[in-house]
């Protein structure tokens, strides 16, 4: 959970992820689709790497497991360290796949 702040135009201005700071402070899923926006924007501004970086791990994470996929290389090749990176992150865009399919009640949307 998160606590979030708005401006009159409904656009979160501010967040917090641990401490409701007074008067207009909301609390919000930590998967709130505003929320995530707010904290994606805040950090593209810092650092004008980070998004170009995302794209490349997907691209890596893209291209192993396609070399996996063509016997290419196994993934027992891989020092573990990488080979727990990778399972968590397939996890992780797995949960996030779901979830967006399905609405408040749990049901396919």
């Amino acid at each position: 959970m998160a606590y979030v702040l708005k401006n009159a135009q409904s656009e979160v201005v501010a967040v917090s992820a641990t401490e409701n700071l007074g008067a207009g402070w909301i609390l919000v899923e930590d998967n709130s689709k505003e929320y995530l926006d707010f904290l994606e924007k805040s950090l593209a501004k810092s650092d004008p790497f980070r998004e170009s970086d995302i794209h490349l791990a997907r691209v890596l994470e893209d291209l192993i497991t396609l070399l996996i996929e063509r016997n290419m290389i196994r993934f027992t090749d891989l020092p573990a360290p990488a080979q727990k990176r990778l399972n968590d992150r397939q996890s992780l865009r797995k949960k996030t796949q779901l979830s967006s399919l399905l609405d408040d009640n749990g049901h396919i949307a």
